[in-house]
């Protein structure tokens, strides 16, 4: 065997403009197949896209029902997420019983030792178990969503399959390894490496905050490859058995929430990897990280649903037993509306998750902007719900379940979730980040047929092509954006049933509003052009209604759905209606502050902090912070720590 290549001990230099090129590849640039959301972002309200609302198989509800009668009797019985809390570690048996349960291969095919489940239960499964502690539902999201079994499903060979499969399905965990210290949501510049050696990859590298990477069997890690005679190189996918020679998990991280995850930092120091183990060609690494989160993103917001519903459960129970001034606290309208906010939220990101999972199972629609708009939704709405919680608590929602226990009370742990939930806002792309890509997705019509128009690089004949191209384009969309049935009174009669609450005119204004985002998307394109992308306040705000609008789609659909079907259909019309009516007050809001903000007076103070201008302003008090850099520093080499990694079972 000859001697491992030496690691290059320098990070690449990457330019913005080259660090957005990386990025632009990894996208899916064809649409093969319809997307609601993409329409709605274009102003056309495609209604028929999701209603009637998709159903599935019989026998996959039956499936699915089957193995969530025996979760839920494991969380009842078998998981104390006291304990976890307080020991900071799910207990091995409890991981253990979750693999005998099969919860390690709920979305595996059965034909590999799975259990087969559809999108819509498998996130079912997640809002269960993670109720219980969403330390667990964490560990099974990372291992099944983003970890080994995601990807091989969709790009890995079937010899792969065969090997790696069975593993998830009943024995292994598995984790996802690509954030590094010194790089988040920009990949161009990642550092570790992947250098071709015979019928072998060897890898070096540091990797941060490797969700199950503590206990995990199987790493999926992405490295750069360099260009080479046998391959073009680039980031690049492998499968990766964790207990190789070389590779050391040298710290647990501890966070301010989720205390049972098992997150490192992971080190590879000259760690072999067969070359069969590589997932897709060279160069394919982050446009199947991307294609894999289409669907991945979705099991955040199925926990951040969950989170709704004990909520809920708890709002409901405590206000209606807690007096003050002679009478429940629900029934004091301060307190009252933050009940209807959570109840009428959670009806709306239910909807939301449901509808995006079923369409997932169908694979009928494209859904990878409904996947993202719900993850960015749910989590941020799931924060605002578990704030409220708290503040109806009042005191007893900052003080810790274990306290409350201790003076014998009832031990909720209200502060815990909102500590819990606070993570959602930041995995798996962050709230900022979200924004970014959905918007990206959002214009990409018009980058489509004007892109060149305001690209420097591009010829001057290569711009006239591409106006000639963008005037027959927009002379066929604009004249749309000016009437729709959103002005018909009678349009969507279907939602306003005799007896029931009025959803069709929410719908009229879904469709109004669409057409409104669309305008104001294309007049801020003519004004900034190529600048466009710098209006990054603009585009969070354009997603934001974006958002709104789906869910208020998705909840007018999901309450006729159970009306039809004669299951709830008043009440959850009378949801639809709530949540329908807070969603318009906040699109309203949103749309005048596309025109109406601080933006640019927010720049001038930003470089003023960074200037120091207002160091002043920073006096008279102390810094509790430690010693040390702002990031560590990870050069490639031979770990000089302990390694901390442990195997379950």
């Amino acid at each position: 065997m000859s001697a491992p290549p030496t690691p290059s001990s320098s990070r690449p230099t990457v330019t913005e403009r080259e660090a957005r090129q990386v990025a632009e590849a990894a996208r899916e640039q064809d649409w093969r197949k319809p997307s609601f959301a993409k329409e709605l972002f274009l102003g056309r309200f495609r209604l028929d896209l999701i209603h009637p609302h998709p159903l599935p198989a019989e026998e996959d509800v039956q499936r699915g029902e089957e193995f969530l009668a025996k979760l839920r009797d494991f969380c009842e019985t078998k998981i104390d997420g006291a304990v976890i809390e307080r020991d900071a570690r799910i207990p091995d048996d409890v991981i253990t019983g979750l693999k005998e349960l099969g919860a390690f291969g709920m979305k595996i095919d059965t034909k590999y030792g799975g259990l087969g489940l559809t999108q819509v239960y498998y996130n079912k499964a997640l809002a269960l178990v993670g109720s219980a502690n969403p330390a667990i539902g964490a560990l099974l999201s990372a291992h099944q969503s983003i970890g080994v079994p995601q990807p091989l499903k969709m790009f890995g060979t079937q010899e792969q399959k065969d090997t790696f499969l069975p593993r998830c399905a009943r024995t292994d965990i598995s984790a996802f390894l690509l954030t590094e210290p010194d790089v988040g949501s920009d990949p161009a510049r990642l550092a570790t490496t992947a250098v071709r050696d015979g019928d072998d990859y060897v890898l070096d590298g540091v990797k941060l905050w490797t969700t199950n990477g503590v206990v995990a069997d199987l790493l999926v890690v992405m490295a750069r490859v360099p260009k080479s005679e046998q391959g073009k190189g680039g980031i690049t996918a492998f499968v990766v058995e964790a207990a190789s020679e070389g590779i050391t998990v040298e710290n647990r991280n501890a966070f301010m929430g989720l205390r049972g995850l098992e997150n490192g930092v992971t080190r590879f120091h000259r760690v072999r990897v067969p070359a069969a183990h590589r997932i897709g060609p060279e160069g394919a690494g982050l446009k199947i990280a991307l294609t894999t989160l289409n669907t991945g993103r979705l099991s955040l917001p199925a926990m951040c649903v969950g989170a709704g519903k004990w909520c809920l459960k708890i709002a409901r129970e405590w206000s209606a037993v807690r007096e003050q001034w002679g009478k429940p606290v629900a029934l004091h309208e301060a307190v009252g509306s933050k009940i209807s906010f959570i109840a009428a939220t959670t009806f709306a990101l239910e909807a939301v998750l449901d509808l995006s999972s079923q369409m997932a199972d169908e694979d009928r629609n494209d859904i990878r902007i409904e996947a993202a708009l719900a993850k960015l939704y749910g989590s941020e709405m799931a924060c605002l719900m578990a704030d409220e919680l708290v503040q109806i608590r009042g005191g007893r929602g900052f003080e810790t379940a274990a306290s409350l226990e201790a003076r014998g009370e009832r031990a909720v742990p209200a502060e815990q979730l909102l500590r819990d939930l606070r993570i959602n806002r930041i995995f798996e792309g962050s709230t900022e980040i979200m924004h970014l890509l959905i918007a990206r997705e959002a214009v990409d019509a018009h980058l489509s047929v004007a892109g060149d128009l305001i690209d420097p690089d591009k010829s001057l004949s290569d711009k006239a092509r591409a106006g000639a191209q963008a005037g027959v384009f927009y002379a066929k969309w604009l004249p749309k954006l000016v009437a729709g049935p959103g002005q018909l009174p009678r349009s969507y009669a279907d939602f306003h049933p005799s007896g029931h609450p009025d959803l069709s005119a929410h719908l009229r204004h879904v469709e109004r509003a669409a057409r409104k985002l669309a305008r104001s998307t294309f007049y801020a394109m003519s004004r900034w052009q190529g600048r466009m992308e710098t209006k990054q306040g603009f585009l969070g705000r354009v997603v934001d209604i974006g958002a709104e609008l789906f869910a208020m789609s998705a909840a007018c659909v999901r309450a006729e759905h159970l009306r039809a079907k004669g299951d709830h259909g008043r009440e959850a019309y009378q949801l639809a209606d709530a949540f329908c009516r807070q969603s318009r007050i906040r699109v309203e809001e949103l749309f005048g502050r596309l025109w109406t903000n601080t933006d640019d007076l927010d720049r001038k103070v930003v470089k003023g902090v960074l200037g120091g201008a207002y160091e002043w302003l920073e006096q008279g008090v102390v810094d509790p912070s430690g010693d040390g850099p702002w990031i560590a520093e990870a050069p490639p080499g031979p770990s000089q720590r302990e390694n901390v990694r442990r195997a379950i079972g």
